[in-house]
């Protein structure tokens, strides 16, 4: 019988192991020496220990499952607990349990982790549909549909979730897209329908501008331009491939028709700016009859230099009122002369004035008579009175005299 601190062989052949609970058969050996059986069930349990240092390996430092784990465990544990090894058993037991252990951990760690991961995603989803249900009321077309599409880029980046709560949030997201969608369609049909109305418009509008281009009522028709403008900017713009080409059409009709204005106003300007010219030459001509001295003579001059006057043009606008202004200030100056002439020579207006200042100097004489009287006879209020009212003849008297005078007398 041979024997080693974990085994024997007895005499017929059955090797032995020993353990925390007795012996336990291992096997029969009749091939060789009982050392040798020894040796073979030794090695056999030297390749268990490998592989559960093997199997600890991979727990701790590979991404093994823990289903697989276990499954392999439980294959080891089969062979450890059919005693087909000389060994310490028990020690390899503990190996396991411990092992049984790690992967326990490693198990729940991972559910806890996956919970987590199920957590952050499901928030991050419920952001996303938030974020897709406010960009679904969004005006901004472009803006909101690029930020749509990276949602969804995102949203095929998280795990998904139950199949419930994950058919939830992907028919609020989708609804979300679908509502933007329908509402962006509608307002670009709605865009076309109005710059459609607004081609047409301007259309109308290019069309009444080339008609008046050719038009030399040139304050009028640039009034309608004015306007056909103020019609332009209202009626908002026409697709893009019209626009432009409508734009290019009205704007050239307008400079074809105030080229043509300019032109004109151009030649009239300088046509009035030398008739300014020649009124302020007769207009300095004129002012030289001041003062009045001979009328008839001037009277005479006057009325030629005023036939030449009418015989020049129209003067720009700001500077008339300044060379006529000149003009008819000699002309009031001989009026003024005529006035005075004829009142100087004009008999019955003469004898008007001196049957006035007779009357006068009538009344005047009565009552500087009437107030040495009422002085005489101390009747001083009554005197005083009468002076007042002589203050008020003599006034009278003393300009019917100034003007007897303009008639020479």
């Amino acid at each position: 019988m041979s024997s080693d601190p974990w085994g024997r062989v007895d005499e017929t052949g059955t090797v032995y192991v020993r353990t925390a609970d007795g012996e336990q058969v291992v096997g029969s050996w009749q091939a060789g020496s009982p050392e040798e059986a020894l040796a073979y069930f030794e090695r056999k349990y030297e390749g268990l220990v490998v592989e559960i240092g093997l199997l600890e390996k991979r727990v701790k430092t590979t991404d093994l499952s823990a289903k697989d784990a276990q499954t392999a465990i439980d294959h080891i544990r089969g062979q450890v607990d059919a005693h087909h090894a000389v060994g310490d058993l028990d020690a390899l037991r503990t190996r396991l349990d411990k092992l049984v252990e790690t992967v326990d951990k490693r198990r729940e760690e991972r559910k806890q982790q996956r919970a987590k991961q199920s957590d952050e995603a499901r928030h991050a989803k419920e952001a996303l549909v938030t974020e897709a249900e406010e960009l679904a009321q969004s005006d901004q077309w472009r803006a909101a549909g690029e930020r749509l599409r990276s949602l969804v880029d995102t949203w095929k980046g998280l795990p998904r979730l139950d199949r419930k709560s994950d058919d939830e949030l992907w028919h609020r997201f989708s609804h979300a897209r679908s509502a933007f969608s329908k509402r962006r369609k509608a307002h670009f049909a709605q865009l076309d329908a109005q710059r459609e109305d607004a081609r047409k418009t301007k259309e109308r509008l290019v069309a009444e501008a080339e008609s008046l281009s050719a038009s030399t009522d040139w304050g009028p028709t640039a009034a309608r331009y004015r306007e056909l403008m103020s019609e332009w900017k209202a009626a908002g713009r026409a697709q893009r491939e019209h626009e432009d080409d409508l734009w290019n059409r009205f704007r050239g009709a307008q400079d074809i028709f105030f080229a043509a204005r300019s032109s004109v106003f151009a030649e009239r300007d300088a046509e009035q700016a030398e008739n300014l010219k020649l009124k302020e030459e007769l207009a300095e001509e004129a002012e030289k009859l001041l003062p009045i001295g001979e009328l008839k003579g001037a009277r005479a001059a006057f009325r030629s230099i005023n036939e030449r006057w009418e015989a020049i043009g129209h003067v720009p606008r700001d500077a008339r009122p300044k060379v006529e202004g000149r003009m008819h200030a000699v002309e009031r100056a001989i009026q003024e002369a005529e006035e005075t002439e004829w009142r100087r020579t004009n008999p019955e207006a003469r004898a008007r004035a001196e049957g006035l200042t007779g009357q006068l100097q009538a009344a005047v004489d009565k009552l500087k008579g009437q107030i040495e009287q009422a002085r005489a006879q101390g009747n001083n209020a009554k005197a005083d009175k009468l002076e007042r009212e002589l203050e008020g003849r003599q006034a009278l008297l003393d300009q019917a005299l100034k003007g007897l005078q303009e008639f020479g007398g």
